[in-house]
């Protein structure tokens, strides 16, 4: 097996005429809003069931240790994965990664009835492979598929269908554990609306093209590479780990989802009850969307430099991230791990319920900002699926490498302000190490390194 390549797969292909429909099968915006829809589905839905602290549970060890071994295999496959992509297509690489996603919600089923963590552990460690195939075949296609000066916009679409997952999936816990306010866990009904949807998603993953077929609207393709081969893959992926680029982003991928469990578990498990940890969810992954959309529309259209709209993008999410982190620690003060708040309820709590929730509301906020800033940052590194495929996995391996030390730092009870303070820490260092990547490595003729090379 060889890769079959162009010199120049971002230039227009002979004999493809341009076609301004946006809504051609094969046209990138298409194959974004399917890759979106299948992520609404499958880790969309997810993430409103991690999102609601505890996987659902009152008791947080059965899912901060499966989640631990998700972490560890995704971080793994998350590297790997981007390899795996560009030998598999699309088709095989989201079947096997989204299927994962139904076994590790039947376990947290399971684990209603018979409190046993095994199965919830061990599902989670197959969701850690599948979700690192998921993520390096979704970060090819949102890197890769639109044109140049539009990867912001495509990657705030797919992230607001994305986050749409999460908006549905917070309603289906709120709305049938509504009268449940007080219970120790989710009711099965909820865990069983999970599955459904992460099961429509998993078919809907075999309909998305491979790169090699989809044709823009000047009439140039993604890429025309067809195929990879092992020791090639093998090889692209170990050099990511003395790739300079890679290392000045090994921050931001580190912190980019340190910070969940400290606000899954330690902000909304810990100040609310049940229902309005469902509703709580709502507004996270609605906050996402909007925090999408604001970022992905500054880092396509605020300035005429790329390069410069890459620098203000950073500088915002910076600027922002501080000042909610800051409200964090407020907020943080008037309670800990040793002297617990009483538990938060959206009708009876009043005043004393509307700090907490824009904080958390902010929470996801900065989020959707500061991944989509990332990714924009990943997509203008490169042009091409092959590249940014093994840069986005790199991307979600150390992500997942940093989620799962940090699920075992709250499962090790550290105490909450010392949590909050890492978290800010982390990600305030990345900060100037992106400043940097943007400066050195980002073309304002989209000529990247690579292009030159060949």
């Amino acid at each position: 097996m060889v890769s079959s390549v162009d010199q120049e797969s971002s230039t227009p292909v002979p004999g493809n005429t341009k076609n301004p429909s946006f809504f051609r099968y094969n046209s990138p915006l298409v194959q974004v809003i399917l890759i979106g829809l299948v992520c609404f589905c499958c880790p969309g839905m997810f993430n409103a069931l991690s999102g609601m602290g505890g996987g659902g549970q009152l008791d947080h060890t059965a899912s901060n240790n499966s989640l631990t071994a998700l972490y560890t295999t995704f971080a793994i496959f998350g590297i790997l994965g981007g390899g795996i992509y560009n030998i598999l297509g699309p088709h095989l690489t989201l079947f096997a990664g989204c299927s994962t996603y139904v076994l590790y919600t039947a376990s947290f089923l399971y684990y209603n009835h018979f409190q046993h963590q095994a199965f919830a552990i061990v599902s989670g460690a197959f969701l850690g492979v599948g979700a690192g195939l998921l993520w390096a075949s979704q970060g090819a296609i949102m890197t890769c598929y639109p044109p140049a000066n539009r990867k912001g916009t495509y990657i705030s679409i797919f992230w607001s269908i994305f986050n749409m997952g999460g908006v549905i999936g917070g309603l289906i816990p709120f709305i049938l554990n509504y009268h449940r306010s007080e219970a120790a866990s989710v009711n099965d009904g909820t865990y069983i609306g999970f599955m459904c949807f992460m099961s429509i998603g998993t078919l809907l993953s075999l309909v998305i093209l491979p790169p090699s077929k989809v044709v823009r609207d000047d009439g140039s393709k993604c890429t025309n590479i067809l195929y990879s081969n092992v020791s090639t893959e093998c090889l692209e992926i170990l050099r990511l780990f003395l790739n300079w680029k890679m290392l000045l982003m090994l921050p931001a991928a580190w912190s980019s989802n340190f910070f969940y469990p400290y606000q899954f578990n330690n902000v909304n498990g810990v100040m609310f009850n049940l229902r309005t940890r469902g509703l709580n969810s709502v507004f996270y992954w609605g906050a996402q969307m909007l925090g999408s959309v604001g970022i992905g529309y500054m880092m396509d259209f605020s300035f005429k430099s790329r390069r410069v709209r890459g620098l203000v993008g950073i500088g915002v999410v910076a600027i922002l991230g501080n000042v909610i982190w800051g409200g964090g620690l407020v907020n943080q003060l008037r309670y800990s791990s040793n002297d617990l708040p009483e538990k938060l309820d959206f009708m009876f709590s009043g005043s004393h319920f509307a700090g907490p929730f824009v904080l958390y509301f902010s929470f996801g906020l900065l989020d959707a900002m500061f991944q989509s800033m990332v990714y924009w940052v990943i997509g203008a590194l490169a042009d091409d699926s092959e590249v940014l495929s093994r840069y986005t996995g790199f991307y979600k391996g150390m992500q997942s490498a940093g989620a799962a030390v940090a699920w075992q730092v709250d499962e090790h009870k550290v105490a909450f302000l010392s949590q909050l303070i890492v978290n800010w820490v982390l990600t305030t260092i990345s900060y100037p190490l992106l400043f940097v990547l943007v400066l050195l490595a980002v073309k304002e003729d989209n000529k990247t390194e690579e292009e030159h090379i060949k």
